[in-house]
């Protein structure tokens, strides 16, 4: 029985982290405190109400703590240790470590462009955005107002002609010098204003230049500049936020249903909504409304950039967050609890929002809950059959041959949990040897204990796949799992599949409105994608690169810049020679060859 009084005493009223381990030494939970021994003794008090906390108390063998030098620091400490140890008892979110952006390159003639990852020094950044459609929405609506270009740098700078985005007006074609740097450099700067919401200022811009030009007799440039200022007005009507006090603002709103939390997060940036997006947590059953609300506070703005008003539907530590976030961001932020009026509103409206995203959440959960049993009806399975995972091999002619493993469990596809494997050594077509191959470095460590057993295991093939699978579930000693093959039907037809099991050689076919059936085709269906995006992925790089290794005098090093130069095999197929000379290390007698080579 763990006794807390010897712990409890020692610990020092600072700021800091704690961390709860059971009896395998396995963090269950981790928190943080403002005074680490009122908050952690606090657990060990008799009148907790909350069922979960009793739960987590109970399991409780050991504690350790990490004193910080300020709240804002424990903030941060629990944040990492939470995503990296990811605790039973800790409400978890999904680490969506990169966001979308849009960037405006600081090119001489800079490019709009989506972007997801390490922001570079030179670059403007506007964002995050809830969505990449966010974005590209975005991007196609600054195309059509401001015509900046889009294109890669490498096409940008071997362009001879205008491309299509200028035929259809979406570019001023800056590529063939049609526009002055300095009259692009300006509807860049109208599109930066526009995305940090100075809209009105853009339109005011517009306007005296359209003046200017009316009045110096230029009808065509004034009519121009009229068409974009009714494009950006439209664009205000249908989508600007006048009823919040700053241009950029969060709204979290968070709803409950049968034990399952939704958050949903609507952006507005640049006085515009951008749209929203919801999150489902782990762990989050029988916890308050407030402490997944404040997990989510805690997991999604320490990576972010924070908006200076955050308004929440739930009585979170205001004060706490308020330090915290305006420490981490570097400029006062505002979190509102009690919101009234026109945000109340809008916190209406993502709640409205959460409880529709975890209704279809619900609704699909219990759809493949339908899926799973009628799948263990048909092929007699126990009711423990949870886990399965499913093998395809993809190649073309025996090139760039690529194994998958797609897992379902837990009621869904685990997408993190999928697998691609290389596969060489082998002789090119021989899917028995890939398979195994496959199969062999798959089980080999979960027989080793390294990563789950599955229930069962579906292989995408007949007979011969089957046999070669029985055969390596022998050899690594995991025999007792049962294998069904999915034989293509004739003509390869959706519902004419034929299973076979391992253990009796019954082959078996299923109504094709059988919902066991479905399941089976949806987790080998995702298997053949995945397996085949990566071949293709795997194939167009061996091409490219054995294409450029047949030439004499090309090294890696003259492959690398040829590449970065052209975008690809096709970029340099359709250069010419003087353009492939102009590459740092190829010769004019060396492009000649390349090009013929290429032709």
């Amino acid at each position: 029985m763990f006794d807390p009084k010897p712990i409890l005493k020692n610990l020092p009223n600072l700021p800091g982290v704690y961390r709860m381990l059971n009896a395998e030494n396995t963090p269950i939970y981790v928190g943080k405190a403002k005074d680490l021994k009122k908050r952690v003794s606090s657990y060990f008090n008799k009148n907790i109400n909350s069922p979960r906390t009793k739960m987590m108390v109970s399991q409780i063998a050991a504690i350790e703590t990490t004193v910080t030098r300020s709240e804002a620091e424990a903030l941060l400490l629990e944040n990492n240790l939470i995503k990296g140890l990811m605790p039973r008892y800790n409400v978890l979110f999904r680490d969506d470590k990169s966001y979308p952006y849009i960037s405006l390159t600081g090119d001489a003639f800079p490019r709009l462009a989506f972007h997801r990852g390490a922001q570079r020094k030179g670059h403007q950044y506007f964002g995050p955005f809830p969505s990449a459609l966010a974005v590209r929405e975005s991007i196609q609506l600054l195309q059509k107002v401001f015509k900046l270009r889009t294109c890669e740098n490498t096409v940008f700078a071997n362009r001879s002609r205008p491309c299509l985005q200028y035929q259809i007006a979406r570019c001023t074609a800056p590529c063939v010098d049609l526009i002055s740097e300095e009259s692009y450099a300006s509807d860049v700067r109208h599109a930066a204003m526009f995305l940090l919401g100075k809209t009105n200022e853009v339109i005011d811009a517009l306007g005296s230049e359209m003046n200017k030009a009316a009045e110096e007799f230029e009808y065509e440039h004034a009519a121009i500049l009229r068409d974009r200022m009714q494009a950006l007005r439209q664009v205000q009507a249908k989508q600007f936020v006048s009823d919040f006090s700053v241009s950029d603002a969060d709204v979290i709103a968070c709803a409950e249903t049968q034990g399952q939390h939704c958050i949903n997060l609507v952006m507005i940036r640049g006085g515009r909504h951008l749209g929203d997006k919801s999150f489902f947590p782990k762990n989050s059953q029988d916890a308050e409304l407030v402490e997944t609300v404040e997990a989510f506070l805690t997991q999604y703005y320490i990576s972010q950039n924070t908006p200076p008003l955050l308004v929440c539907g739930a009585e979170v530590e205001r004060d706490e967050f308020e330090e915290v976030l305006s420490e981490q961001s570097g400029r006062k932020i505002r979190v509102l609890t009690n919101a009234i009026g026109d945000k109340k509103v809008w916190l209406k409206m993502a709640q409205t929002n959460a409880e529709l995203a975890l209704q279809q959440r619900l609704a699909t959960s219990a759809n493949q809950q339908a899926r799973l049993v009628a799948l263990r009806e048909a092929l007699h399975l126990s009711e423990g059959t949870e886990r399965i995972e499913c093998f395809d091999i993809s190649h073309t002619m025996g090139e760039a041959t690529v194994g998958s493993c797609v897992v379902f469990d837990r009621g869904d596809m685990q997408n993190s949990e999928y697998r691609r494997y290389n596969i060489t050594g082998i002789t090119p077509g021989d899917d028995y040897a890939a398979m195994r191959d496959v199969l062999t470095r798959r089980y080999r460590k979960v027989a080793a204990g390294e990563g789950k057993r599955p229930d069962l295991v579906f292989i995408d093939g007949g007979k011969g796949q089957l046999g070669v699978a029985i055969e390596v579930m022998q050899e690594v000693g995991l025999d007792d799992i049962l294998l069904v093959g999915i034989a293509k039907g004739e003509e390869r037809k959706a519902g004419l599949e034929t299973m076979i099991f391992s253990d009796t050689g019954e082959m078996l076919n299923l109504p094709t409105d059988n919902l066991g059936l479905h399941l089976l085709q949806q987790i080998r269906d995702e298997a053949h994608r995945f397996a085949i995006t990566g071949h293709r992925a795997k194939r167009a790089k061996a091409r490219i690169t054995s294409s450029l290794e047949d030439i004499e005098g090309v090294g890696a090093k003259r492959r690398k810049a040829l590449l970065m130069r052209f975008g690809g095999l096709d970029g340099i197929k359709s250069a010419s020679i003087d353009e492939i000379a102009q590459v740092e290390g190829i010769s004019q007698a060396l492009a000649q060859s390349i090009y013929e080579r290429l032709h």
